[in-house]
Formats: structure tokens, sequence, C-alpha cells
């Protein structure tokens, strides 16, 4: 049950906190420079934000917002097939892999369609339950693992809970990355070594290695994508991963959030406030356990140049400050 410590909202709807890596290789020289072993230091920044507004309220479960029922399976054959014809039309400049097509994947995926209309967007996934719902989002979906063709751009936005190998599913999903363009992967402001309300920017230093299991999965995993020339965001916003995919950054962490970071109690008289849902929300059962964190990203935003939709939760809910 939740408890009413202070922490920012982010914290609370922890199914939109992640955290992101960004690749990219912006000259033919820096790919060279990379195939000798002579990649510079990545540069440790970071991004987490608190709150999409791109997506509805849901229960605090990653995938619960995937409302639709799983649909039939593509058979072995016809992804295969699917595959081969995506092969042979050639890899196009703006071609996007997305592992882990779920909630924010799919938002992506429609946004990139967008901007980039003509580019094929392919979707791996643990199983086939969900390739007919992908295919009919314009999705080519296939299970996940080295993949027929390499693309320029990547996301990954699998969580880890599904695999028993989550830094080595980030390094097959780097080497479907063609260096061309982007190579982003979503993470969670969890690794920050910060809580009881403690203010975190990109600059905050990381939890040791050997503190927690998992934290320890999720530097291991993002330490592989920085070793491939990667970038890490940390955030729920669709908006923010395609600004910093369209940069083309690499060996970066960033930061996503509104910089108004709110207490648990606070968000629940917002969300009564706005008469948005018929039950009212009660009280907490307790007060035990940490506080949380409150994020700041002004680095971030300096760099990538983003802004939230909406600059804070209460804003998001239509109402007044």
């Amino acid at each position: 049950m939740p408890q009413a410590g202070r922490t920012p909202h982010h914290v609370i709807l922890m199914s939109c906190s992640f955290r992101f890596h960004s690749s990219a290789l912006p000259a033919a020289a820096a790919r060279l420079h990379l195939s000798r072993g002579l990649r510079p230091p990545p540069s440790r920044r970071r991004l987490h934000n608190t709150f999409s507004p791109t997506l509805s309220i849901s229960p605090p479960s990653r995938h619960a917002a995937i409302a639709a029922a799983a649909a039939s399976p593509l058979g072995a054959s016809q992804e295969a097939s699917a595959m081969a014809v995506s092969a042979s039309e050639g890899v196009g400049q703006y071609d996007l892999l997305i592992v882990g097509p779920g909630v924010l994947g799919r938002i992506v995926a429609e946004r990139w369609q967008q901007e980039h209309p003509g580019c094929k967007i392919f979707g791996h996934t643990a199983t086939t339950d969900h390739h007919s719902e992908l295919t009919q989002l314009g999705i080519i979906p296939s299970l996940k693992g080295p993949a027929v063709q390499k693309v320029p751009y990547v996301i990954f936005c699998a969580p880890p809970y599904r695999t028993d190998d989550y830094p080595g599913d980030l390094r097959v999903a780097a080497s479907n990355w063609n260096g061309q363009g982007s190579f982003l992967f979503t993470s969670s402001t969890a690794v920050y070594d910060c809580s009881d309300n403690g203010l975190c920017s990109e600059d905050s230093p990381c939890v040791p290695i050997g503190r927690s299991p998992r934290t320890d999965v999720l530097l291991k995993a993002e330490n592989a994508v920085l070793e491939a020339g990667g970038s890490v965001l940390r955030l729920d916003a669709a908006s923010l991963a395609i600004a910093i995919m369209k940069r083309r950054l690499r060996a970066r962490v960033f930061v996503g959030c509104d910089n108004q970071p709110l207490s648990r109690q606070e968000i629940m008289d917002l969300v009564n406030r706005s008469g948005k849902f018929d039950t009212k929300f009660q009280g907490f059962t307790g007060t035990d356990g940490p506080l949380g964190k409150r994020m700041e990203n002004s680095k971030t935003r300096a760099e990538i140049g983003w802004q939230p939709k909406y600059p804070s939760f209460t804003e998001f809910l239509g109402l007044s400050n």
C-alpha cells in the first residue's frame, strides 16, 4: 500500500519512470575512432521525468496501460516473411527499432511516423502476444534478438524483470544499431544515491555496485550502452526521447522532470480536486519508508532545448495553482 512520505510524483508513478541511453556517431571519423577502441570517456548526465502528460493516469504497473487483450500471434513463417520483406526493401535513413514496444514505445512510434513519413518501425518483443496489435499500429514485429539488418535508430524500452540477462539484452540491441543515428535506453532514477526528499540532478552520484540487486541490473545495463557509445535518459515522456534521438548524442545520461516535485499526499489531493475520478482517495496506510527524491534537470533542458508539455502535474490536471 502507498505510504504518505514526501516524494516527487514521478516516484509514485514508477511505471512511467525510465532512464534512457542515447547513442550516436555524428561523423564517419567518429565511427573510425570507435573502431580503434579510442572512445572518449562517457559524460554522466541524467534525465528523469516526473510525469508524462501524454499518458492517462493508471495504477502503478508499467504494462497496466496496455488495455488490449493479446491477439493471435503471428506464425513463425509469417514473421520470417515479414522480416525478409523488410530486409529486401533496404534500410531507410530514419528507420527505427523499438525493443519492448509497450506504452512509451507505441507513443514514440506514432510520433516518429508523423515526423518521418515512410520510415519503417520495427518492434522487438519477448513474446508474440501483441504482434497483431503492433502490426495494426504500423510496427513490424518480431521476437527480440539479432536483426536481419542494422538500423540507424534504436530505443530500448523493455523492463528488466522479463529477462535473466538485462545487460546482455542491451548488448544485442546495440548490435542492431548501425551507428548512424541514435541508440536510446530507458532506465530509472532508482540508480541515484539520494533519498529522504534529497535533491537529485544530472550530476548526482549513483548507488555503488553491490548495494542493491535492482540497481546493479540497471547500472550494468547502462554501462553496456555507454560502452557502445550510447546515452542515458530517465523519463516517461516520448517527446523528450525523440528530442534526444534527433540530436544524435552519444555516451550521455539525461534526466527528464517538470522541476515541480510533489509529495504523495499533494498528488492525491490534486487528483481529488480534479473530479476526474468517481472514487475519492481516502488516505494512506502509513508513513514508513524512504521519502524518495526531488529531481532537477536544468542541464538536460539547456542542452536538449526541451520543455514538458505541461509545466506541472497541477496544470496537467487542468487545475490552477
